[in-house]
């Protein structure tokens, strides 16, 4: 953890605020990790949890009902709660729709959106991801036409987290073939726009998928089908989507590297706590051998330098720093942050060697998470690429 000097005064406030909540909530951490890792639910009252330390405004401006604390402390948010076994998906998600709306969003969009979701009122889910459109989010088909006064919905998207559970969707559609982009813009990264789409409107459908991997939350095939969306749902420019979208995915990265970073930290400290206690040879607790403590001594380290990376990426966003260097940190940080996390689940299963597989310990439920994190929301492979392009100037290779 960093040192207490490292943290400023609002920062410490937010790091103590959440530690009492979550201390309160000690008592019920086994059955809500039942919930969450056993039977795939997210415990609602945790939601309210966050919404009480207004931490849903941290983005959204006080004008419109927020707390203006910024992403840092957000991130703080999701790293002791990730620590604890209760990290939130859906509030990443909720939070970055927020701030494509803060971005993007005109001012009735600001003032009908922004003050349900900074008091935990109105949870979001995003769409983008398709069968077809994975790492290269420029390829999707679900296409939002012009008709009247407004448009229509066609097409689907896969792997949408907590669209169940979302009051809203945030929908990322074409609104011109990519052909017809270049030809117009110059490149196929334009002619997209952001949807504000209703969960429960005619012709949108959800379908379960069978996944695992995120803790709590169901991951849907979302079906549009001819669904009517108002010109005033669209987020930004018409065509041009992606200068809000990329607004928004730096925040997303650093979010769910500081639920890595806070994974590492419940891996590490759970099988520290059992390699001091526990004994195999004599009376000489495991802990004692460097077999099992220079593998978890190491990961330690690489833990601390994840949150290091995790914390400057944030602050650079809250100081305003420029997209492209909130970007590397962003990347870098997302990237070590899940590496890190894997490993550690993993040397936590080793060092407990058969209850590292006991349902009862949950590490092996916390395996496909950890894993996750190295594909999703971005592969690692992609963010190599936009280190190598950005920090080394190397060439594009894709």
């Amino acid at each position: 953890m960093l040192p207490p000097a490292a943290w400023s005064e609002t920062e410490r406030m937010v790091v103590a605020a959440v530690d009492v909540a979550l201390k309160k909530l000690r008592p019920k951490l086994d059955a809500y990790h039942r919930m969450i890792y056993d039977e795939g639910t997210y415990p609602e009252e945790l939601w309210g949890v966050l919404a009480e330390l207004g931490l849903f405004g941290a983005l959204v401006p006080e004008a419109y009902g927020g707390t203006g604390l910024g992403l840092t402390a957000m991130t703080i948010a999701m790293e002791r709660l990730a620590a604890h076994g209760l990290a939130n998906v859906l509030a990443v998600l909720t939070t970055m729709d927020a701030l494509a709306i803060v971005r993007g969003g005109t001012e009735a969009q600001k003032r009908r959106f922004l003050p349900p979701i900074a008091e935990g009122r109105l949870k979001m889910a995003f769409a983008i991801t398709e069968p077809e459109a994975g790492t290269n989010s420029f390829n999707i088909r679900t296409f939002a036409r012009r008709e009247g006064s407004g448009y229509r919905l066609d097409g689907h998207k896969a792997w949408i987290t907590g669209a169940d559970r979302a009051d809203w969707i945030v929908v990322v559609a074409r609104t011109m073939p990519a052909e017809e982009a270049e030809r117009s813009f110059g490149s196929r990264r334009h002619g997209l726009g952001l949807f504000l789409v209703e969960n429960g409107t005619p012709g949108l459908s959800l379908q379960p998928m069978e996944t695992v991997g995120i803790e709590g939350f169901g991951q849907f095939v979302v079906y549009f089908d001819g669904v009517k969306v108002p010109e005033e749902a669209r987020i930004g420019p018409e065509h041009r989507g992606t200068e809000v979208l990329f607004h928004a995915l730096n925040p997303e990265r650093i979010l769910f590297a500081a639920k890595g970073v806070g994974m590492a930290e419940l891996a590490l400290m759970r099988a520290a706590a059992y390699a001091r206690e526990r004994r195999v040879f004599g009376e000489t607790p495991i802990g004692a051998y460097q077999g099992v403590q220079h593998p978890l001594a190491r990961l330690f380290a690489e833990k601390e330098a994840a949150r290091l990376l995790t914390y400057e990426a944030a602050r650079a966003y809250d100081r305003g720093a420029p997209g492209r260097d909130v970007g590397l940190w962003a990347s870098m940080a997302k990237l070590l942050a899940s590496e890190t996390a894997f490993r550690a689940v993993d040397q936590a299963i080793q060092t407990h060697g058969g209850n590292g597989f006991a349902k009862e310990y949950r590490f092996i439920q916390m395996l496909a998470p950890a894993r996750l994190m190295k594909t999703a929301p971005v592969n690692n492979e992609m963010l190599l690429n936009f280190i190598a392009e950005r920090a080394l100037d190397l060439p594009r290779s894709y």
